[in-house]
C-alpha cells in the first residue's frame, strides 16, 4: 500500500475530480428529465435507515458508480460512502475489488441534496461530495480535505452554479464558477457570506421542514429573537424565514450572503419529544461545510463546538451556520440559553 502522504496538490487534483463528477450527475439529471415526467421522478424506489429514495436518485446514483470506475485514479484507491450502497455491510470500494485496509481516501457524496425539490421542479438541488484521508471508522467531517458542491437546477433555469474548495486556502481560494447549462460556459462567480453584524431585517432560520418538532423548533427560535432584538412593534417584519429543503442549499444560502443564520436543530428537537426515527441531517447532507468556513463563514455545534461526526450515512448531525464570527457571536449565547430551556440536558448530548 502506497503510504505517501498526499500533498496540497493532490488534494487540489481531488477537488477538481469531484467538479468533474458533479458535472455528469448534473448532465445526466437534466437529460433525463428530458425523457420522464415529475411521477416517475416521485416514485418511492427505496426506503433506508437514514431516508427516502426516489426514482430521481437511481439516475444520480448510478452516474457516481460509472464515473468512479471509469475516471477516479487507480493510484488513490477509496471507499465510497453513499447513502443506498454499502449498507449490506460489504464496503464499496474503486478500483472495484479494492480491499478496504488498501484504500487512501474516503469519500462522501450526496448525488442529489434536496431530492423533494427538485423531483417536482420546485426549487434547485445540489450535489454534494468531500474527501478525506482514509482513518477507517475514526475519519470525521473534520478530517475532510476537499469539497465541492453543484446546483441542480430545475428546468427553468440555464445557470447552475459550482463551488470548491481545498482545506487551508482561505476566501481567495474558493473556487467559484456559474455554468451555463444551455451552452457548457463557465463563468467566474463573486461570492461572499453577509458582513452585516445583526439580524435585522435579514434572512435567518431554524430547519422545520416537517411538523415534527416544529412548534418546539419555533419556540427555540422565538425565544433566540426575543432575546436578541426583543418584540418590535413595527408592522414590519425584523427577521424574514426561508425553509430551502436541502441543506447544501442552505449551505450556498450563507456563502452568498442571502442568509445570516441557518441552524438544524432537529437531531436535539426531535429525541426530546419521544421521536427516535425521523429524518434528520446526516453527514453527507453536511459534507460541504468546508466551502462556507474556508469563505469566512461559521459551521458549528449548537453549543459551539467544532463540528464533527463519521463519514457514514446514519449520525445525526446538528449543526449551526453563521455568516461571520460577529453573528456567531451574538447568537451563541442567546441559543445556548434557549435550548437548555426547551430540550434540556438532551441537546447537549446532540452532535
Amino acid at each position: 500500500m502506497n503510504n505517501v502522504p498526499f500533498t496540497r496538490q493532490d488534494w487540489e487534483r481531488m477537488r477538481a475530480l469531484l467538479c468533474r463528477l458533479q458535472d455528469d450527475i448534473r448532465d445526466a439529471l437534466i437529460a433525463a428529465r428530458a425523457t420522464a415526467d415529475a411521477e416517475e421522478f416521485a416514485n418511492v424506489a427505496a426506503v433506508t435507515a437514514a431516508d427516502t429514495i426516489y426514482g430521481i436518485d437511481k439516475v444520480s446514483e448510478g452516474t457516481v458508480l460509472g464515473w468512479l470506475a471509469v475516471s477516479w485514479p487507480p493510484e488513490w484507491p477509496l471507499e465510497l460512502v453513499m447513502e443506498g450502497v454499502g449498507e449490506d455491510g460489504v464496503p464499496v470500494t474503486f478500483p472495484r475489488g479494492t480491499p478496504l485496509f488498501q484504500t487512501r481516501v474516503k469519500l462522501i457524496v450526496d448525488p442529489i441534496d434536496g431530492t423533494r425539490c427538485l423531483m417536482y421542479d420546485k426549487r434547485p438541488a445540489w450535489t454534494l461530495a468531500a474527501v478525506a484521508p482514509q482513518a477507517g471508522p475514526a475519519t470525521g467531517l473534520s478530517h475532510l480535505m476537499a469539497a465541492a458542491m453543484t446546483e441542480l437546477p430545475t428546468s427553468k433555469q440555464w445557470r447552475a452554479d459550482q463551488l470548491s474548495v481545498v482545506r487551508g486556502a482561505g476566501p481567495g481560494g474558493v473556487v467559484a464558477q456559474s455554468v451555463n447549462v444551455l451552452t457548457g460556459e463557465r463563468l467566474p462567480l463573486h461570492v461572499r457570506p453577509s458582513q452585516a453584524t445583526n439580524f435585522r431585517h435579514g434572512f435567518a432560520s431554524l430547519v422545520k421542514f416537517f411538523p415534527e418538532g416544529k412548534a418546539l423548533t419555533a419556540q427555540i427560535e422565538e425565544a433566540m429573537w426575543d432575546q436578541l432584538h426583543g418584540r418590535g412593534l413595527s408592522a414590519a417584519p425584523h427577521i424574514f424565514d426561508d425553509q430551502y429543503l436541502s441543506t447544501g442549499g442552505q449551505i450556498y444560502e450563507l456563502l452568498a450572503g442571502h442568509d445570516r443564520l441557518i441552524g438544524d436543530l432537529r437531531p436535539l428537537v426531535l429525541p426530546s419529544l419521544g421521536y427516535k426515527h425521523a429524518v434528520t441531517c446526516h453527514p453527507y447532507d453536511i459534507c460541504t461545510a468546508l466551502v462556507l468556513t474556508e469563505a469566512g463563514g461559521v459551521i458549528e455545534t449548537p453549543d459551539g463546538r467544532p463540528l464533527d461526526a463519521p463519514l457514514d450515512t446514519l449520525s445525526p448531525v446538528a449543526w449551526m451556520g453563521y455568516a461571520n464570527e460577529t453573528l456567531a457571536g451574538l447568537a451563541r449565547p442567546v441559543l445556548r440559553q434557549a435550548c437548555g430551556h426547551y430540550v434540556g440536558a438532551t441537546w447537549r448530548n446532540g452532535r
